[in-house]
């Protein structure tokens, strides 16, 4: 059974793949749009490092899966395997300060809004990430002599807490980028998501698993978006939870929840293992305290 795909965009593409929720829905659309498509993740020191690990499981399975026994063919075109590297940055982790590294402070709980996000600021992250990024989409644009873009997971929810998600710095950084590089204008940005949050990628992500034919769930229990991560020793799977507790996750749960489909990501807490429900419930009491709070300040 063939797939039908849509090569909306163009052939190549580089995506900016952290393991979160959010990028690999990019990543997802990305397959859909594009030929050829190259995945970086970059290891900082980050805390939670085992998204790492779920961006390669996440690869692996799409490779295994969607490119191997169920080839994705439309006309004469046909995708090829998602081309992924881990890049290590990690000799940065004692010169950073942070929340989200090893080594920094606590990361925060409760609500996402913008003073308790603050903390997980990594000084000039995306800065950093963004030109290596455009350093292999150009060396693509060398190599084949055809256009390659850039594709972001950036959105709306990331504008106020995070000053490099934002599109002026976005579009600053792009005419730094051209300033010291033949050719760069052939190299473009993809941020689809830029004026969403993260429930809208979330409905995108369930429709591209239908257009891709794949498992909804077999793909989002692959992703990590909490800042801070739990093993259990003797834990199903690779041993790691996601703390429900923490204010990316609560974010992310928050999407589930307007989506009406249980997240298939597996939570604890500093007393172990608990189910979907249990972490639903607390984000919900979260929420509605946040909303209680906001009223009071009107």
């Amino acid at each position: 059974m063939q797939t039908e795909i849509n090569f909306n965009k163009g052939k190549h593409v580089v995506v900016s793949l952290s393991g979160g929720m959010d990028s690999s829905t990019l990543l997802l659309k990305a397959l859909n749009e594009y030929e050829t498509v190259t995945a970086l993740s970059f290891d900082y020191g980050q805390k939670h490092k085992v998204e790492l690990q779920r961006a390669q499981s996440l690869v692996n399975h799409l490779n295994k899966g969607i490119l191997t026994h169920t080839p994705l063919i439309k006309g004469d075109k046909k995708y090829s395997p998602i081309k992924y590297q881990q890049i290590k940055l990690d000799g940065l982790v004692d010169l950073l300060d942070s929340a989200l590294v090893d080594g920094g402070d606590d990361v925060p709980e409760g609500h996402y809004e913008e003073d308790n996000m603050k903390a997980t600021v990594v000084p000039n992250r995306n800065k950093i990430f963004s030109s290596i990024v455009q350093a292999v989409a150009l060396s693509v644009v060398s190599r084949t002599g055809e256009t390659c873009d850039i594709a972001l997971g950036i959105h709306a929810g990331d504008h106020d807490i995070y000053p490099d998600c934002r599109q002026e710095f976005r579009d600053a950084d792009y005419e730094a980028f051209k300033l010291g590089n033949w050719d760069a204008e052939q190299v473009q940005y993809y941020t689809p998501y830029l004026e969403g949050d993260k429930f809208t990628i979330l409905q995108d992500g369930e429709i591209l698993c239908k257009k891709l034919g794949l498992d909804f769930d077999e793909v989002y229990k692959r992703t990590m978006t909490s800042y801070k991560p739990i093993h259990i020793h003797g834990g199903s799977g690779d041993g790691w939870y996601a703390d429900y507790k923490s204010a990316s996750s609560v974010e992310r749960i928050e999407a589930f929840i307007k989506l009406g489909r249980p997240d298939p990501s597996k939570y604890a807490d500093e007393k172990g293992v608990v189910d979907y429900e249990t972490a639903r419930i607390y984000v919900e009491q979260v929420l509605s305290e946040y909303e209680k709070e906001q009223l009071n300040i009107k």
